[in-house]
């Protein structure tokens, strides 16, 4: 079984065993607006937990992507660089950002669930 967990710069992973799907939030995509590009890290990448894993750019402003987790990235989503619309339609199914084997799963116990995560971002306006 899956589990989904949140980070504060509104990361959403859900991880299957060692493997884990990263993409941002619904929420995210409400604060970007209209989302015209996206830059992913290649497969191989090492990455460390709070590092910068990409950039999303929107009408609004462009952001680093972080990784929730450390790792190495083992698949990044080409349906997303090439139509980034989809990370607005659909943001945390098909408009995920990569995969990512995780080296340290005890990373994940610092990160929220849905109803931590829904509580921190309506108390932070974002």
């Amino acid at each position: 079984m899956s589990e989904i967990k949140f980070s504060k710069e509104h990361e959403w992973i859900k991880m299957d065993g060692e493997i884990a799907t990263v993409g941002i939030t619904k929420q995210a995509t409400e604060m970007l607006g209209d989302i015209v590009f996206v830059e992913l890290p290649e497969k191989g990448t090492l990455v460390e937990k709070g590092g910068e894993a990409g950039v999303v750019e929107s009408t609004k402003a462009a952001n680093d992507i972080y990784t929730p987790v450390s790792g190495e990235i083992i698949e990044n989503n080409k349906l997303i660089v090439d139509d980034p619309s989809k990370i607005n339609s659909d943001p945390e199914n098909s408009g995920w950002f990569f995969k990512i084997k995780i080296k340290n799963k005890s990373e994940t116990e610092s990160l929220m669930n849905k109803e931590e995560y829904a509580k921190f971002a309506k108390e932070n306006n974002n």
